[in-house]
């Protein structure tokens, strides 16, 4: 008889690297843009919002993307349409259907100095993550860097830079979002937020999966 499966054995993990944008506005709109150069999808960005009604909306490129996100994420709209993303001398600009995003870039402070120096082999690691969680949590209130997403699925994010961001424009369905403003409150996609002063992070996150 073969012996039972650990429960470590029933998980799969899937990595992504790339960039997270977080964003307040003046209108109480807030955003989070994922832009990811490697991932089991291939390249590829997503946005999410909340709406100052508290509707939480995911526009995704793809209905594998978007199906993927939505499993582990909690939206009440969920969109399939291009996400575009072009990058240059600092400034962002991103266009998602019904969203016209642009935002620049800042210097590095002393944070962002610390994450550039772990090396990027240790940043990737879960354990990494979850003995960070803690100082996570009291330098950034509302992020944490592990924790239970929708069932069965658990998340680990190693960050590995940060820059702070300010909003040039911001556009849905032809409205004005307004200017920069803290992420406040902290959006309620999943187990944590982004940090409350709009920022830009490379990270690497890891989703582990249960199997049967």
């Amino acid at each position: 008889m073969s012996p039972p499966r650990t429960r470590a054995a029933r998980r799969r993990r899937l990595r992504f690297d790339g960039w997270i944008a977080g964003l307040g506005t003046t209108s109480g709109t807030r955003l989070v843009l994922g832009h990811w150069q490697r991932s089991p999808f291939g390249a590829f960005s997503d946005v999410m919002l909340e709406r100052a009604d508290g509707e939480r909306l995911l526009l995704a490129p793809t209905r594998e993307t978007a199906d993927f996100i939505a499993a582990t994420y909690v939206f009440d709209t969920v969109r399939v349409l291009p996400v575009r993303v072009g990058v240059a001398d600092g400034t962002w600009n991103v266009s998602a259907g019904p969203l016209e995003l642009c935002f620049a870039t800042g210097r590095r402070g002393p944070l962002g100095l610390l994450l550039r120096a772990v090396p990027g082999a240790l940043a990737r690691h879960p354990a990494w993550s979850a003995l960070l969680d803690r100082p996570a949590r009291l330098l950034l209130p509302g992020v944490r860097t592990r924790g239970s997403a929708r069932i069965g699925r658990r998340e680990w994010y190693g960050a590995r830079d940060l820059r702070p961001v300010r909003l040039v424009s911001a556009s849905f369905e032809g409205a004005d979002l307004g200017v920069t403003a803290p992420v406040a409150p902290p959006v309620r996609f999943g187990f944590g937020s982004v940090p409350r002063k709009p920022a830009l992070t490379r990270v690497t996150t890891t989703v582990a999966l249960e199997t049967e």
